[in-house]
């Protein structure tokens, strides 16, 4: 299983808010070879580190794709600055961040790239929608769910679901979407 988390705080100036913005992201990567098998909902989650910026909205995304973790990786840093992403400071406010959290398995350390990702069992923003995508999900160094990588987490940071109305269109959130023409 390939996983990515998605997430930004910033309102994008050509897709409006972070939930449209999130959906636009989704929309565009096929056009990179990359098909979004399915997502979690939206999670509205404060910044980590606490700081006085607005705060995110997140989710996790399965995907397929032919494309190797390198290539994947490029294709959602391109994404990223397609949709106007600065890289200035650490945990700067952005109108988007897409995060290669796991990909099938994988495990490597390059000088660009650690699968899998080295926080992911520590964010609980991530966490939250990733138990709700693929709660059969297992870390591949600690064999841990999603569920029990959060449960291990102290209750410091808040993440609260969007509502309904506000979550991914119909084919996005928690829905399987085929993805035959990507398969490896």
């Amino acid at each position: 299983m390939i996983l990515i988390g998605i997430g930004g705080n910033l309102d994008s100036p050509i897709h409006g808010p972070p939930p449209a913005a999130l959906e636009a992201a989704l929309a565009a990567l096929p056009e990179m070879r990359v098909c979004v098998a399915a997502c979690s909902p939206w999670y509205r989650s404060e910044p980590v580190p606490r700081s006085d910026q607005p705060w995110y909205v997140n989710g996790v995304a399965a995907l397929a794709t032919p494309l190797d973790p390198p290539a994947l990786l490029a294709a959602l840093l391109s994404l990223e600055a397609r949709f106007g992403r600065v890289r200035s400071t650490p945990n700067a406010a952005r109108v988007l961040d897409l995060d290669l959290l796991d990909y099938d398995g994988l495990t490597l350390a390059t000088e660009s790239l650690i699968l899998p990702h080295p926080r992911l069992h520590q964010r609980r923003f991530v966490l939250v929608p990733l138990a709700e995508l693929a709660p059969e999900w297992r870390h591949p160094q600690s064999g841990m769910t999603a569920a029990a990588l959060l449960a291990r987490l102290p209750p410091e940071e808040s993440v609260f679901r969007l509502a309904d109305k506000t979550a991914p269109g119909p084919g996005a959130a928690g829905q399987s979407r085929r993805c035959a023409q990507f398969s490896k």
